[in-house]
């Protein structure tokens, strides 16, 4: 059994000096790392982020451009028809008010703005809206444009990347080992065949999942690997924020340091793609927001949430000076 320092000293060897990647194995004993050396871990996290990557965080934005009524049962979320929650219930907004939201997220500097919607797959009238929405928002403001519209047909995927969406994100939720806990309406081969597509557009793919769940450590790292096989763009990190009325609303919220070494992992398996802190990082991280970033993220989705409140904006952009962590405003990201 190798010390902690050996083996932070060898994933350093492959990943920074020989620029090869970690293997499970190597991810797997990275786990066993006990939170008193826990700080070693994200240094080298973050040695990773910055041989990798600029030194800047994206700021991203989204808005739930249609709310509730879901048919699928995934089993965190409170958008699904399939439970009793307390989540608002409305059909596609207004042009104005998908603007207007348009117009704060650039004010607050995010580089993006996703469209979402809590759906299996759209229809053509759905479509026809949201390719309605891009075109106000990119005649209005600078704002890059994401979709996260469920899953995709050859067809809509082309049309979004012809109208210029750059980003599309279709998350894996959880390994394929125990997507069968988290979903039953869809299967896993589902949502990697919505990436494949992403992947066959000129549109970036956006790829991750949710955490504390009830995976194990090990589902964990088979997640972050099989994100990695997608070779996606940008990797959201969602912390379950357990909502009233669905069936994870009892668990447990995963604790502050093992979020942290869960982002530095991910950023190990992952050491070229954005990491970004999404959904759930103000109840599992706390204040301990500011080292997410120190442990391997960049990248925060600002503002609030598709049916939770988020913290304060300028809170956020605080902590980015405060880091002296510069914003991301290339164009060619």
């Amino acid at each position: 059994m190798v010390s902690t320092t050996e083996l932070l000293r060898y994933v350093e060897n492959e990943l920074v000096n020989k620029s090869r990647q970690i293997t499970f194995e190597d991810a797997l004993n990275l786990y066993e790392i006990p939170y008193d050396e826990l700080l070693s871990l994200m240094a080298l996290a973050r040695r990773v982020t910055l041989k990798y990557n600029d030194n800047n965080v994206i700021l991203r934005s989204i808005i739930n451009v249609k709310s509730g009524n879901c048919s699928e049962d995934c089993s965190f979320c409170s958008q699904s028809a399939h439970y009793q929650t307390t989540a608002s219930v409305y059909d596609m907004l207004k042009v104005d008010k998908v603007l207007e939201i348009a117009e704060q997220a650039e004010k607050m500097g995010a580089l993006d703005l996703c469209l979402v919607m809590a759906v299996k797959s759209m229809t053509d009238r759905q479509l026809d809206k949201i390719l309605e929405y891009i075109m106000a928002i990119k005649s209005k403001t600078d704002l890059l444009i994401g979709c996260s519209l469920g899953m995709l047909e050859k067809k809509q995927a082309n049309k979004l990347s012809s109208a210029g969406v750059w980003r599309y994100n279709h998350n894996l939720e959880s390994c394929e080992e125990f997507f069968g806990a988290v979903c039953t309406t869809h299967e896993y081969k589902d949502r990697v065949n919505t990436a494949n597509l992403v992947n066959d557009t000129d549109m970036k793919l956006c790829c991750g999942g949710m955490i504390g769940i009830g995976e194990t450590p090990k589902q964990r790292i088979k997640l972050a690997f099989e994100i990695k096989r997608l070779n996606p763009h940008t990797v959201p990190i969602n912390f379950l924020d357990p909502r009233p009325g669905t069936p994870l609303s009892n668990i447990k919220i995963t604790p502050g340091f093992e979020a942290l070494k869960i982002i530095s992992i991910f950023r190990l398996i992952l050491p070229t793609q954005t990491i970004m802190l999404a959904g759930g990082r103000e109840r599992a991280l706390r204040d301990l927001q500011p080292l997410g970033i120190l442990a391997g993220a960049n990248g925060i989705i600002i503002g609030n949430y598709l049916t939770t409140i988020g913290r304060q904006w300028e809170d956020d952009i605080n902590m980015l000076k405060n880091l002296q962590v510069p914003l991301m405003r290339d164009r060619e990201v």
